[in-house]
């Protein structure tokens, strides 16, 4: 669930940068950079981070903030779901943030690559989640993230800066999850769609 002041936070970072775009009038853009300040100020109350790497997560776009937009894949065989182990230990399901030059489906399939080590063929659209409202670390911008279901077309894992290890994994004997990057509640979502011939798109 949202944090209130985390939200009170992005929205207010969300008017300020909107201003700072628009704005014209010197005074105003003045106040405008005060409140993009102050939500920042509001982020490190939440958080351990300094000031200054707060910034430089949450007030480093220019321009009418959108959400970041990530890719994730859900990729079966033998009834078993692809994951793969971060350095941390945590598994999660394979995937990244959009490359600004890649549609999604590019960019999952460039994703799976990288982190697996597998080429895949996308074959359907599962859901597309509005993050925040199911990972459970908060992240101080908005994230929509689109899940494909996949299948493995060849390649095998090669250890890489972002990933140890990776393995396919029954339901029932999944690893520990790494919950910022999706949830347990999602790994079931996406066996309901591999196992549903019929599965429509989730949308938030």
């Amino acid at each position: 669930m949202t944090d209130k002041l985390v939200d009170w936070a992005m929205r207010l970072q969300s008017l300020a940068q909107a201003g700072l775009t628009y704005g014209k009038d010197s005074f105003d853009l003045e106040r405008y950079q005060e409140i993009r300040d102050i939500s920042a100020e509001m982020m490190v109350e939440k958080s351990d981070l300094p000031i200054e790497k707060v910034k430089n997560l949450f007030c480093n776009e220019v321009g009418y903030q959108t959400p970041k937009i990530g890719t994730r894949a859900a990729i079966f065989k033998d009834n078993k779901m692809l994951l793969v182990q971060e350095s941390d230990g945590l598994w999660s399901i394979p995937g990244g943030w959009c490359e600004i030059n890649l549609s999604v489906k590019e960019n999952v399939i460039k994703e799976i690559k990288e982190e697996a080590g597998i080429d895949i063929t996308v074959e359907k659209l599962i859901a597309i989640h509005d993050s925040n409202k199911h990972y459970k670390g908060m992240y101080p911008y908005g994230i929509s993230t689109v899940f494909f279901l996949c299948k493995p077309a060849g390649g095998g894992f090669k250890e890489n800066d972002e990933t140890i290890a990776s393995g396919y994994f029954a339901l029932e004997d999944l690893p520990e999850l790494s919950e910022d990057k999706g949830s347990r509640e999602q790994v079931e979502m996406c066996f309901k769609a591999y196992r549903d011939s019929h599965w429509q798109a989730e949308f938030e």
